[in-house]
């Protein structure tokens, strides 16, 4: 993450995986303190250069200033390419799937994807079916639409991760549908 993080986009994924039991690992590109887009601060576990091999899943999440600082960071770019090699499961929601997954990464060539609708000719443009579905899951990929995608993104990732059980759970309590 960067500064210009949209907060809903990385604190609700945070959440959710955190309540399905998984091990979150926040990166950032610098040390120190990240600014999202409408105020909320967050301190990253690690930056990007002290990560050294394949988490089980990268969650890039969106806020067009992240997104552009995520897609112009070679390291970045490097991680996509590294998990999405490996199979591992590779996610972006609003601005990062068009601006860091098609244009930087350029794995979403033939595959389908979502995200914020303004970006929709560019996910088209660099090779992506555009579904504009809320949340899409191609194989590894999996892409949200914005804001209000958000749990709903962060449920997907999670049943990916640990199987539908728990996240199905979260939602009937929450009495939301994903």
């Amino acid at each position: 993450m960067a500064n210009g993080y949209e907060d809903m986009e990385t604190v609700v994924p945070v959440d959710v995986l955190t309540r399905a039991d998984v091990e979150v690992t926040i990166a950032g590109l610098e040390k120190g303190p990240v600014k999202g887009a409408y105020g909320s601060t967050i301190v990253p576990d690690t930056t990007l250069d002290r990560i050294d091999g394949l988490y089980d899943a990268l969650v890039l999440p969106g806020g067009v200033d992240n997104a552009e600082r995520l897609a112009a960071h070679p390291g970045v770019v490097k991680q996509v390419h590294a998990h999405n090699d490996a199979g591992k499961l590779v996610c972006a929601i609003c601005a990062s799937p068009a601006l860091v997954l098609a244009e930087a990464a350029g794995i979403l060539d033939g595959r389908k994807a979502t995200g914020y609708p303004d970006f929709s000719n560019k996910l088209a443009a660099y090779g992506a079916v555009v579904t504009d579905q809320v949340v899409t899951v191609d194989g590894n990929i999996i892409t949200g639409m914005g804001p209000g995608a958000a749990l709903p993104f962060a449920l997907a990732v999670a049943g990916y991760l640990v199987g539908a059980e728990i996240p199905d759970g979260m939602a009937q309590r929450w009495r939301i549908t994903y």
